[in-house]
């Protein structure tokens, strides 16, 4: 069981306001419209939660991974999109902290932890997905820079953010393909020659928070910005870094789940049918029985994992085992609790068809869940090996 420090409830209390003051009120302004909610994301400036991870000694408020799930959680009940702003954001922020040389450091992550540099990760592309070895993307040294060249795709934060961590190959020759790729640390503040957000991808939920196509045409990027310093890294980095966001993703399906479970629960109560709540038919109190089981698992396999974190252990397993039972049970939940509030729950007059709209990202993000499946049976065979 995990007990919250005085700390832990004293952050949660403020992001919980924040969101229903803040968030709640105005998400049919921008949600429905697929609009940037740039005042939301000014305001989670002045709060500081873009720097929720990043080291104090760098400006950031150095929280531990318990802390930046619940906050995620807390976020996505009450929209979804705006945890989507600072995912990336904090993977990329993980990956310069724990594998940036302290000159990266200095100069990067102290911007991240205001919000000035916002940033995002160009891992996937048009052909390359899953298969992240399959990537085309590549960046050649020339002189004191890399030319980058290369098509990403599904690129969170590429718009309206500032930075990217951006994978490319640099050895695509190297007898291991994981061996030949690099992370680089690209800033887009102003306009870069040969750097295109080409389209913006149209989406059925997560809506209201730019999802790009972007283009590098010999996009040239300062060998200072090689993170760490050596080639043949990158594969490493961003794996590690996408532990980070596979208990970010966990915990924004705890969130919508738990928010398309809270208004069900209130709405069977209001509802009154054959001279009675609904919440007191049999067959109402199975779905939500199910649905709160459900959620407080998923939550507590993201805690585990996140807790686990925190210790500096390996995490793989734990991590994808919690996404990819939480993106599940959020997908039915939310399922479940539109047939709680029956046809209503079909109609933009209530939030569920946001959440449902919205379930589906977590089974697809941070890795699809077929991939996970082989993630976790793999790391299995290793751990049991006879």
């Amino acid at each position: 069981m995990f007990e919250l420090t005085a700390e832990q409830k004293e952050i949660l209390a403020v992001v919980r306001e924040f969101a229903e003051r803040e968030i709640k009120p105005v998400v049919k302004e921008y949600e429905p419209y697929d609009r940037y909610p740039q005042p939301i994301v000014d305001r989670m400036k002045e709060l500081g939660l873009f720097g929720l991870t990043i080291p104090e000694e760098y400006g950031g408020a150095g929280l531990d991974h318990v802390t930046y799930a619940l906050v995620f959680e807390e976020l996505s009940a009450a929209w979804m999109s705006i945890a989507g702003v600072l995912g990336t954001h904090s993977i990329m922020a993980y990956v310069i902290a724990a594998y940036g040389t302290e000159e990266q450091k200095r100069r990067f992550l102290p911007r991240m932890a205001t919000g000035e540099l916002r940033g995002g990760l160009a891992l996937t592309e048009p052909e390359a997905g899953s298969d992240v070895a399959n990537i085309q993307t590549r960046a050649v040294r020339d002189g004191d820079a890399y030319v980058i060249n290369g098509t990403k795709t599904f690129i969170t934060n590429s718009r309206h953010g500032t930075g990217l961590l951006v994978l490319a190959k640099t050895n695509p020759n190297a007898e291991r393909p994981s061996r030949g790729m690099s992370a680089f640390i690209f800033e887009h503040v102003d306009d870069v020659p040969g750097f295109t957000v080409r389209r913006d991808i149209h989406k059925l939920g997560y809506r209201g928070l730019d999802t790009c196509e972007i283009t590098f045409e010999n996009v040239r990027v300062p060998a200072e910005n090689l993170v760490g310093g050596v080639e043949g890294q990158g594969f490493k980095h961003v794996m590690s870094g996408l532990e980070v966001g596979r208990i970010n993703v966990a915990a924004r399906a705890v969130g919508v789940a738990r928010a398309a479970f809270e208004d069900a629960i209130r709405y069977a109560q209001q509802r009154v049918t054959f001279g009675k709540p609904i919440a007191h038919h049999q067959a109402i109190q199975q779905l939500l029985a199910d649905a709160y089981t459900q959620i407080e698992a998923a939550r507590h396999l993201v805690l585990h994992a996140a807790a686990k974190k925190d210790r500096g252990e390996r995490v793989d397993l734990e991590a994808g085992v919690a996404k990819l039972f939480a993106s599940e049970m959020c997908g039915r939940v939310t399922l479940d609790m539109m047939r709680v509030l029956g046809g209503y729950g079909y109609t933009t007059d209530f939030n569920l068809e946001r959440y449902y709209r919205d379930a589906p990202l977590m089974i697809i993000g941070e890795g699809t869940n077929e991939i996970q499946r082989i993630v976790i049976a793999n790391r299995l065979l290793e751990k049991y090996a006879l």
